[in-house]
């Protein structure tokens, strides 16, 4: 694996203005309609588009393979600006990140075949979680040989919820146990195919066009080249998946920043207790928005920071040292908890505090301001942090590294 190519942090192949300045743009255009989309209800499949037809979804695979080179520090600060934008397609193209990110330190010809097409404007989604497992880690949705294939193949069934991305996606990142040997798998699904239907049945209060709802497949083909056993998948998976959600959290408060400034820019009506003639020049209101503006800035400094860990775990694949690769992704495991725990209350504190700002007017439902704070309570509620501080007290003080794979099931009353 040694002579796959790589993006360091210290060299990167892209500065960062100049790959920001080829989709910023775009971002504001996705700005624009945001809070209609959510209010309408309408998924945001034209926005998706148009970011994978500029090269959005390629912007970790290598330069030499076709996309923009981007380190993980890069694509957080990416994601961070697209979450200010609309916090929905960020965590909308979650899963389709992360699979790039497992074909980037894979090896065979089968790398080469996923770069091409990410590279082509083709994504993947998410589709692991099940509802009704008997106990931690079981699998209900299987993967089966396929009598009728020539060349091996395999078929897939089952329901998978909140499968985030999946409704805009190509390609299904689809976590499965195959059946005639037990092992856990990756099943790569064709999403264009009668077999697999999706559902736009996600009802959370916030986040609500991230198209989170049901998959089904029924008798879904795969090919065997794209059945992965999970074992190979890289090893700071999670804590990839969870500093997604931080920059969507980091996303939200920009974006509360942004709307309340301007709402108190254009605002003419004053109070009698208020401390000036004109509603933005007042102290008080300014010293709000400074302090919502200083929370977005320790916000991006804490997922920069994380992204490093992430960076430093990625250049590990290709280290040929087990032991320093382990070390590295349990820190990057850590640090993105640590930053979770921190995130969330920054977050949900500030997409609140912005509206001490505001008079009554602030609630107006055709504003829609209450969004950033719906969105980020939403996206802090995934992966419970109250579990992750106690990880990260364990380790603090007994040297307990935390678990690299997540997993959930019914308790004891199977509910």
């Amino acid at each position: 694996m040694t002579s796959v190519t790589t993006q360091s942090t210290h060299a990167a192949e892209t500065d960062y203005d100049t790959l920001a300045d080829r989709f910023r743009p775009i971002f504001a255009r996705i700005a624009e309609g945001a809070s209609a989309r959510e209010q309408d209800h309408q998924l945001p499949f034209d926005q998706i588009k148009e970011l994978t037809k500029a090269g959005f979804g390629a912007v970790r695979v290598p330069v030499a393979d076709g996309g923009a080179g981007a380190t993980l520090p890069q694509l957080f600060r990416l994601l961070t600006e697209l979450a200010a934008a609309d916090s929905n397609i960020p965590q909308a193209l979650r899963g389709h990140f992360a699979f790039v990110e497992d074909r980037l330190v894979s090896s065979g010809p089968q790398r080469a075949v996923w770069l091409e097409r990410f590279v082509n404007g083709e994504i993947a989604g998410n589709s692991w979680t099940e509802v009704g497992t008997v106990k931690i880690g079981d699998v209900i949705t299987k993967v089966s040989p396929d009598p009728d294939s020539a060349t091996g193949g395999f078929r897939v069934n089952g329901t998978k919820y909140y499968s985030t991305g999946s409704i805009f996606a190509d390609w299904i990142d689809t976590f499965a146990q195959r059946t005639d040997n037990d092992v856990k798998v990756i099943a790569v699904v064709n999403a264009h195919q009668p077999g697999v239907t999706h559902s736009d049945d996600w009802d959370g209060f916030g986040q609500q066009t991230t198209g989170s709802g049901t998959s089904t497949f029924k008798d879904a083909v795969v090919e065997a080249d794209n059945v992965i056993d999970f074992d190979t998948r890289f090893k700071y998976q999670t804590a990839f998946y969870q500093v997604v959600l931080l920059a969507v959290l980091a996303g939200s408060i920009k974006a509360a920043e942004r709307d309340i400034a301007t709402e108190v820019r254009n605002r003419t009506r004053i109070f009698s207790h208020g401390n000036a003639d004109s509603f933005r020049e007042d102290p008080q209101i300014l010293q709000v928005i400074g302090e919502v503006s200083a929370k977005a800035y320790a916000a991006d400094a804490t997922v920069e920071r994380a992204a490093q860990a992430l960076q430093r775990a990625y250049e590990a694949a290709f280290l040929d040292d087990l032991e320093q690769e382990e070390h590295l992704n349990d820190l990057a495991e850590l640090e993105s908890a640590q930053a979770q725990v921190v995130l969330t209350d920054l977050a949900t504190r500030a997409t609140s505090d912005v509206f001490d700002a505001l008079s009554a007017s602030g609630t107006s439902t055709k504003k829609n301001f209450d969004r950033h704070w719906r969105n980020a309570r939403t996206a802090a509620n995934h992966n419970p942090w109250v579990f992750k501080a106690r990880i990260i007290g364990d380790y603090s003080v007994n040297g307990t590294v935390p678990p690299r794979v997540w997993a959930i099931g019914a308790g004891p009353d199977k509910k």
